[in-house]
């Protein structure tokens, strides 16, 4: 179906392919597996067609669709949660809001002269619409929201009012809603709670078409593929078996590759021993010229890569007061919906304290609350003494300048650090080499996320808060 033929693709002197061939084939459900920019969500672009490869061939058929659920949610606003689903399921979706368009034209009185044209038209949108079996379209997108945690009440309302975390199962429903021949999902239970997880387990498992996707859950990747397809180093691999087979089998073939590379330099070894002995002596000459010949001729095995782990001594933090922070009868409200309604909680210093909740529960708004970002309607937020907060927001990201490479970045944050404190930093948070030469436009989200992360710990605060 899809093929990656000797694929090569690099971002300056960032190599992320080099001759990389793959296949994936009708049905298949394949995990996608490999180190934070690796080159994992650049496949995905190949396949889509947003970006292309140096050199070699990405195949796609011409009638195969594709569907694309990633992690950054486009603008969503002006529309119900239902029908901003709709306008995501390709050619049903296009119809359905055509229909609705001419509706609303033949009821249009200053429109009565183009009637004509546009009663024809109807009956041509009304005819392919029940044809591809659109009068369902409006039930089965209710049953795929429902499964991802949505109530009619949020169905029916406006989709722009949601939180990011919502937002993005919007975005999952429009790419399930599409049935499409393959679909690519990029961390796809990032925002869900567990009861959604579960639905979109079952939902993918009897989903009769391709899947290629990336998950930092194993367990879930666990049930559902069969086939795993490693991304490291620029070479792709593919492996027959779920993630912890993928695992086992890894460990074998570096084990064997390190035990084949111990045989094979013995061997050279033995053989520049004779060569060297031997080098002067006439008698010898035709078997040391034989056996330099052959030597050339043998390809080198290497050593399996490792990752290496940068030691960094992250500074002590400052001691902060006992009371950390206090919310005295916190309340918080967004239009008539109440979010936290009198929330009294105590934080100490030394608490490892984790907030659950679903998704739209207010678990984000109560830490916007404590961090400052938001006020509460009615109660109190008290910060301790001696305070030094570091706070990570979903948005995050958008703290960091795309146009700078990470080293670049680093400098501007900490002007009076040395270039080799802020190398090792970058280090401890795998950016060795010439990754602190990447531009951030070019970092995948984990990426970004670890850099964001190694900003707030060069001077480590004594209060972290992390969404």
């Amino acid at each position: 179906m899809i093929a990656f033929s000797n694929v090569s693709k690099q971002y300056g002197r960032q190599v992320i392919f080099v001759d990389a061939s793959f296949q994936l084939n009708p049905g298949e459900k394949v995990g996608l597996v490999g180190p934070n920019g690796a080159g994992k969500t650049t496949l995905f672009r190949m396949i889509t067609g947003e970006e292309q490869p140096d050199d070699g061939d990405v195949s796609v058929p011409k009638r195969t669709t594709v569907g694309y659920f990633r992690q950054d949610v486009g603008e969503m606003s002006g529309r119900s949660v239902l029908d901003e689903a709709i306008a995501g399921s390709g050619r049903l979706g296009d119809l359905h809001h055509e229909l609705e368009e001419l509706q609303q034209a033949m009821s249009d009185p200053d429109r009565a002269d183009d009637m004509d044209r546009i009663l024809e038209r109807f009956g041509e949108v009304q005819e392919e619409y029940d044809h591809l079996g659109g009068y369902a379209l409006e039930s089965k997108t209710r049953e795929i929201l429902h499964g991802l945690g949505f109530d009619d009440e949020r169905i029916d309302g406006d989709v722009g009012a949601l939180s990011g975390g919502w937002k993005m199962r919007v975005a999952m429903a429009k790419v399930l809603l599409g049935e499409p021949d393959v679909l690519l999902m990029d961390e796809p239970t990032n925002h869900l709670d567990i009861e959604s997880i579960i639905w979109l387990e079952a939902f993918l498992r009897q989903r009769q078409g391709a899947l290629f996707m990336t998950s930092h859950d194993r367990d879930f990747m666990n049930r559902i593929v069969s086939k795993i397809t490693e991304i490291d180093g620029g070479e792709i691999t593919t492996y027959s078996g779920n993630y912890d087979f993928y695992e086992r089998e890894r460990g074998i073939r570096e084990a064997n590759r390190e035990a084949a590379y111990a045989r094979q330099q013995a061997m050279l070894a033995k053989e520049q021993r004779f060569i060297e002995r031997f080098a002067a002596h006439a008698a010898k000459a035709a078997q040391v010229q034989s056996r330099v010949k052959a030597l050339e001729k043998i390809e080198k095995i290497e050593l399996p890569k490792k990752r290496k782990v940068v030691k960094f001594d992250f500074r002590p933090p400052p001691r902060s007061g006992d009371l950390v922070a206090t919310l005295e009868g916190v309340s918080k409200s967004y239009g008539s919906r109440v979010i936290h309604d009198g929330v009294n909680m105590t934080i100490r210093r030394g608490e490892r304290w984790c907030v659950m909740g679903k998704n739209g529960a207010g678990k984000s708004t109560l830490l916007k609350m404590i961090a400052g970002a938001v006020a509460p309607d009615d109660g109190q937020v008290k910060l301790g003494a001696s305070l030094q907060m570091g706070y990570f927001a979903q948005q995050a990201l958008d703290l960091l300048d795309p146009s700078l490479t990470i080293e670049e970045q680093l400098q501007r944050d900490f002007p009076h650090e040395s270039i080799g404190v802020l190398r090792n930093l970058a280090g401890a948070f795998q950016f060795s080499g010439d990754d602190t030469d990447k531009k951030i436009r070019a970092l995948s989200g984990g990426e970004k996320t670890r850099l964001v992360i190694a900003r707030m710990l060069l001077n480590p605060p004594n209060f972290l808060i992390l969404d």
